[in-house]
């Protein structure tokens, strides 16, 4: 007898909060075969929840079909593991979504040899509390999105060696890009693939796509050893959110390698190699913690164009656009082998903000750009051995922030910092800082607002993200 689940709300994350996503005795007796998963998932409606037993499957070529099924935003058609991870699916394909709606997959063990992909025509599907760890084949990208409003949600991503993304989103046609996917507290980790690049754990968009606007959100992931790759989160489309991530001890960094208009902002990127790098225009940079990294941490990108367009040839559209119109702001870059550089390209970058942020490092030089047309610097705090370099000495003062390293890694303001109460940028409105504590009317400069209160917002530990967080 099929149990029927039916929940308020219209929004996908309000069916996030609300479904079970794991079995219970009040679900129906698992099924135990993929033979009878094919038939419940055949005749599935609105609300019912089903449950294969645990086990290891090997999934025939045709995969496990998910097509013509459409549940609701209140109701959605649920497929679970009869216990997180106890579920096994091993052959060449899982999975198969075609024409569906409001599904969710949760709790299975992924081990196929070929890419999981939410096509086009499928909207609303949520892939939640799995473990990604497929066949480590060169060039294959574990998970493609490209249906709208799809949510990918407390997974792991682990262990590959070979050239291929973890995680794609994509889109119908040639130049759109999938809408409003939510991409939240999924843990990426071990990535060792040692090629110069190829290896992203998430690829947002691609050129072609680049000036589509995703309107996608990445918030709360952990990236660990991802060195696949000098993009840990790869942007190439616009209007996109990156918040409150940490990119820990791995080479790839977060970059915003095509489109306009994202923000990035109160990430933790830690111990690692390259932190942000920016191209194209209108990006909003905020809040962000970058300590420790070995190479650059921060580049304000030149271009082999002033600004992608559309009718340019596929090889102006893979070239770089040169960052125009950021605003750099409440940032704290502390003890990293290259704090803030440039590039050399035809076109310098233009017209960005660079406010209120703490620089500080004991080695190499603080500012390293080269040629830059009509930026703003203003309210910066610079300090430690490494030399000033080329910022304009009206955009900083050189006076010691007294940033403390606190135990989880965070370098936060001590009582007494001139830092406290000194911002001078009047827009955007910034609310918060790294911490989730209020700015309030007076800012202080970098990323830390001064307080005694225990910070709302850490960097992410491993017991944060994947199947069993909250």
């Amino acid at each position: 007898m099929r149990r029927r689940t039916f929940i308020t709300g219209t929004l996908l994350g309000a069916v996030a909060t609300a479904v079970p996503l794991t079995a219970s005795a009040a679900d129906p007796a698992p099924v135990g075969s993929l033979s009878a998963l094919q038939k419940a998932i055949d005749g599935a409606v609105p609300g019912d929840r089903i449950v294969l037993a645990d086990g290891t499957y090997t999934v025939p070529s045709g995969g496990i079909r998910v097509t013509g099924r459409n549940g609701t935003a209140d109701a959605p058609i649920t497929i679970l593991a009869q216990s997180r991870g106890g579920v096994v699916l091993q052959g060449e394909r899982s999975f198969v979504f075609g024409d569906c709606a409001d599904i969710t997959v949760s709790g299975f063990a992924f081990r196929q040899r070929t890419t999981l992909e939410i096509p086009a025509d499928c909207r609303r599907v949520r892939l939640t509390r799995n473990d990604f760890r497929l066949a480590d084949v060169s060039g294959l990208d574990w998970v493609i999105v490209r249906g709208d409003d799809v949510k990918i949600d407390r997974n792991r991503f682990h262990d590959r060696s070979t050239e291929g993304i973890f995680l794609v989103v994509d889109g119908p046609g040639s130049t759109a890009v999938a809408q409003r996917t939510q991409i939240i507290r999924n843990h990426f980790h071990d990535h060792r693939y040692p090629g110069a690049n190829g290896g992203e754990s998430i690829r947002l968009g691609v050129s072609s796509r680049a000036l589509s606007d995703a309107d996608a959100l990445v918030e709360y992931n952990l990236f660990e050893r991802c060195d696949g790759d000098p993009e840990a989160v790869s942007v190439k489309s616009s209007g996109n959110t990156v918040r409150y991530n940490t990119v820990r001890d791995s080479r790839g960094g977060i970059v915003l390698r095509h489109g306009n208009g994202t923000t990035v902002e109160g990430n933790h990127l830690l111990g690692g190699v390259d932190g942000l790098r920016l191209y194209g225009n209108d990006h909003l940079v905020l809040n962000n913690l970058l300590a420790g990294l070995s190479g650059r941490a921060l580049v304000i990108g030149s271009g082999t164009t002033r600004d992608h367009h559309d009718g340019e040839s596929t090889e102006e559209r893979r070239g770089h656009d040169a960052c125009d119109r950021a605003v750099i702001a409440y940032n704290t870059l502390a003890g990293n082998a290259r704090t803030l550089s440039g590039e050399t390209r035809s076109y310098p970058p233009r017209g960005v903000v660079v406010a209120d942020n703490i620089l500080s490092a004991g080695t190499g030089t603080l500012v390293a750009m080269a040629e830059t047309t009509g930026f703003r610097w203003q309210g910066n705090i610079l300090w430690g051995a490494a030399a000033d370099g080329n910022a304009p000495a009206t955009g900083y003062r050189r006076v010691d922030p007294r940033l403390r390293a606190d135990p989880d890694g965070v370098y936060r303001l001590s009582a007494g910092s001139p830092a406290i109460n000194a911002a001078t940028l009047t827009t955007p409105a910034v609310t918060q800082d790294l911490d989730g504590h209020p700015r309030g009317g007076s800012r202080d400069v970098g990323a830390d607002e001064y307080s005694t209160l225990a910070p709302l917002r850490r960097p992410l530990t491993p017991a944060d993200v994947g199947p069993e967080a909250t």
